[in-house]
């Protein structure tokens, strides 16, 4: 069970404020600020800005603790992670010295190029929508995809010319705010328009932490609920045992669930040292996927077998278990962690090296 007293302020902040952060469909201003202080959005600002250019272990340790307090928040600070990645890896120094002004700038941003830009004389000329941009109604930056005269390309755009469409309406990660962003005939100046290219292998699973990160945190936010449980006088209903600890088919449980939770932790930092100290190539990304994934899976068993053991009173509004068991829900669904087409890309590996 986690000693609420040693947590580190930022995540006992989060904590406290997990619950507003649903009800208002994004994160808390005290989470914000207190992630801010803390250096979280500064994680991968270039260092010759201020900033950590944290790896991807650093990334996905931090992106646990944070998301054991408040999901949302974490994922939010994850995709600030990917936002300044891209920005620092693609863009020329004039709007990257922009961007990083501020280290501690949250960045937001969308892959998909569901947008298109026009060149005129005065830079690229932007229309079109990019739906779940986590956290951009805290962001200064976004970070966007978008096809430039037929080419795939990222711009990077200040929030404030963009429009915001609240439409983000899911049964978990609600805190994240992760609502539809609107350019309507925005001018880009040339230089914060540049062609995309393919990401490294290192590179997405860098990225795949920002998402595992926040659900793996969850799962062990979910497992500091049952393990209160277990330390209170809660019995087993309709049953004559006096604790929850004296049923061995409960123990068998709540062990069942502890092993998935750091099965799936392990899982994700020895991705994530690989991403880190390893020179990695294509073959070894529909392995590494696979890895991603059944962490994903596992979180969804452990919290599964948290709610057997908690029963229906696990569903009550009041109580945490059930934003931790939505967050899961939904966080473990990201494309990054795909089961199915993680499976179908390592069988389509092995099949051509066979």
């Amino acid at each position: 069970m986690i000693d609420y007293a040693t947590e580190d302020e930022t995540t006992r902040v989060l904590r406290a404020h997990a619950e507003n952060a649903e009800q208002n469909d994004r994160p808390a201003p005290e989470s914000l600020e207190a992630a801010r202080k803390d250096g979280v959005f500064a994680l991968r600002t270039p260092r010759e800005y201020g900033g950590a250019w944290a790896g991807a272990e650093t990334v996905a340790r931090r992106l646990t603790e944070l998301g054991r307090a408040c999901p949302s928040t974490a994922w939010v600070a994850g995709t600030c992670v990917v936002g300044k990645s891209l920005i620092a890896g693609l863009f020329p120094a004039a709007p990257a010295r922009e961007v990083f002004a501020d280290p501690d700038a949250l960045v937001c941003g969308a892959g998909a190029p569901s947008a298109q830009g026009q060149r005129v004389s005065e830079g690229v000329r932007v229309n079109g929508r990019w739906p779940n941009v986590s956290g951009c109604e805290d962001a200064a930056w976004a970070g966007l995809g978008l096809m430039v005269d037929g080419e795939f390309s990222f711009a990077v755009v200040p929030v404030a010319d963009l429009a915001i469409k609240r439409d983000w309406n899911m049964a978990g990660m609600r805190g994240t705010g992760s609502h539809t962003l609107v350019a309507e005939d925005v001018l880009v100046p040339a230089d914060r328009v540049v062609p995309g290219s393919p990401f490294p292998v290192g590179d997405l699973m860098l990225y795949s932490m920002t998402t595992l990160g926040p659900v793996v945190g969850a799962a062990k936010g979910a497992l500091d609920v049952v393990n209160e449980m277990f330390a209170s006088d809660r019995k087993p209903y309709m049953t004559q045992y006096f604790r929850m600890g004296e049923s061995p088919g409960a123990r068998h449980w709540l062990a069942e669930a502890t092993h998935l939770v750091n099965r799936a932790e392990n899982t994700m930092l020895t991705v994530a040292r690989a991403a880190d100290t390893t020179e990695l190539s294509e073959t070894d990304g529909p392995r590494l996927r696979m890895d991603l994934a059944d962490a994903a899976r596992d979180c969804r068993a452990a919290v599964d077998r948290m709610l057997d053991l908690h029963g229906a009173s696990g569903f009550k509004s009041a109580n945490a278990l059930q934003r931790y068991w939505r967050d899961v829900a939904v966080a473990s669904r990201h494309p990054h962690m795909n089961p199915y087409l993680a499976t179908e890309a390592y069988g389509t590996d092995l099949a051509a090296t066979s």
